[in-house]
């Protein structure tokens, strides 16, 4: 399986072959049954008992990840809601082909930790501040010194406030932390991380601000939900009656709605699960509160270079399968698009869009690949996506091969970039006046965007009831 998860540049890239289309899709067809999964957790609820051993929850730190020190403000509340055992690593971040575009990874983390935290109840840099401040090597190395100094308990009491005064760039607080909690060596604190990495890589992971806990990952505080509820189910929460520390944000267009004054631009790929479990959600929220849609399809991350390997690629569809459970989406039954699939479908999508059925195009070519197992690597199987999105089958059989489309495509793609995003699906609020006012990367951002979006329409009516109490 791995070599499915290799580079593949494009049309320049040989296509899986049928058997290994439907290999893949196969392995992740199965990985991702819910029985199975229940199986699983099964087990090893098992092997627990049977040794008589803890709940142990494993918590990897990334010093320089603004992910990780979100979640580090949680591991307090944490072990105090739950009978667990939580143990905390120090860790680097993702290295080689798990570390893709890391520059725009880094500062889009720093922008979306400023937006979130206070929804989650936490502390962040805001936006200005993170544009003024910036840690250097020696307060890096002081926080890491005062970590590893540590034990669990210790680290839990302790990392919010190393994170606090490192990502606020007040050295001072630093030294005193270092003070009150004693420092490792070098030597110490690297061999701390080695042990960090060298766990997290016999667990089959990549990135720091994550969680695992019997056999499942949980990145930061985003997942943290998916947890709580695993060990609720398990009869571990000390009050179980108390509501979770880290609830799922709910998507609510609110009661203010749009002229289509705002625009959402929304980037998507057709061979992205995120993107097919967030597609419709997206333009349900446009179309609930009036804003203007514009939909800004790329090319799949593999399709243009940028590498995904077997342990990225097997979290990210476990991961968007209990997203999708999660948010009530058909998600599951999958035929890997990649490749041919989606460079025929985006050779139609200015076509559909004239006539007004590129959006259809998109959300049926995502729910035949991802949740009806279609295979549209055949005349049969996009067919069907066609005639789903109200289209002309032997019209669209005339337009296959046009060429043009990479144009548009690539455009978007730069478009993205510029605004420090590359991942999909991406999204982009713009005000009234052209001007970007939300750039956020993810399915799990469309909570914060229909915020963004009463925010801005609220902002709008006190201005426009300001200038009528003045004239």
């Amino acid at each position: 399986m791995s070599e499915q998860f290799q580079e593949q540049g494009g049309a320049a890239t040989m296509d899986p072959s049928p058997f290994r289309r439907w290999f893949f899709s196969a392995i992740i067809n199965r990985m991702l049954r819910p029985e199975r999964l229940a199986q699983k957790r099964e087990k090893f609820e098992q092997q627990r008992r049977k040794t008589a051993a803890p709940h142990r929850v494993e918590f990897f730190y990334q010093i320089d990840d603004a992910y990780s020190y979100l979640a580090a403000q949680a591991l307090s509340s944490l072990v105090e809601s739950y009978h667990i055992e939580l143990a905390c690593y120090l860790v680097s971040g993702p290295l080689g082909k798990n570390a893709a575009e890391p520059e725009l990874l880094s500062k889009l983390a720093s922008y979306d930790a400023s937006c979130i935290a206070a929804q989650y109840g936490l502390t962040f840099p805001s936006r200005d501040k993170l544009s003024q401040n910036s840690f250097d090597d020696s307060s890096t190395t002081l926080a890491l010194a005062i970590l590893a100094a540590q034990n669990s308990n210790g680290f839990i009491n302790c990392a919010a406030e190393v994170g606090e005064a490192l990502w606020s760039g007040d050295s001072s607080a630093l030294d005193l932390l270092a003070a009150q909690y004693g420092c490792s060596s070098a030597e110490e604190t690297a061999a701390h991380l080695k042990v960090g990495n060298i766990r997290r890589n016999k667990l089959g992971h990549y990135s720091g601000g994550m969680f695992y806990y019997a056999g499942e990952w949980y990145w930061g505080i985003d997942r943290l939900y998916h947890l709580e509820r695993r060990l609720r189910d398990l009869g571990v929460a000390s009050q179980p009656q108390k509501s979770m520390l880290m609830p799922r944000p709910e998507i609510k267009a609110g009661p203010l709605k749009d002229n289509a004054s705002l625009t959402l631009e929304v980037y998507a790929s057709l061979r992205s699960p995120y993107t097919a479990i967030g597609f419709d959600r997206a333009v349900k929220l446009a179309t609930d509160t009036g804003v203007q849609l514009v939909v800004r399809p790329v090319l799949p991350m593999v399709m243009r270079g940028v590498p995904v390997t077997k342990e990225k690629g097997l979290y990210i569809f476990s991961d968007a399968a209990r997203e999708a459970r999660e948010a009530g989406v058909a998600f599951g039954d999958f035929c890997d698009p990649i490749g041919e699939p989606v460079r025929r479908c985006y050779c139609l999508y200015a076509w559909a869009c004239k006539q007004g059925k590129g959006i259809a195009l998109i959300s049926n070519f995502l729910s035949s690949a991802f949740a009806d197992g279609i295979n549209t690597n055949t005349d049969k199987g996009l067919r069907i996506v066609i005639e789903r999105a109200g289209l002309d089958w032997q019209q669209a059989l005339s337009r296959l091969g046009e060429l043009g489309w990479q144009d548009s495509l690539e455009a978007n793609r730069q478009a993205m970039y510029a605004a420090g995003l590359w991942g999909v699906p991406s999204f982009r609020l713009l005000n009234n006046s052209g001007e970007q006012v939300l750039a956020l990367w993810g399915q799990d951002r469309l909570w914060l965007v229909a915020r963004e979006i009463q925010a801005q329409l609220a902002s709008q009516k006190k201005q426009i009831n300001s200038e009528e109490d003045n004239e």
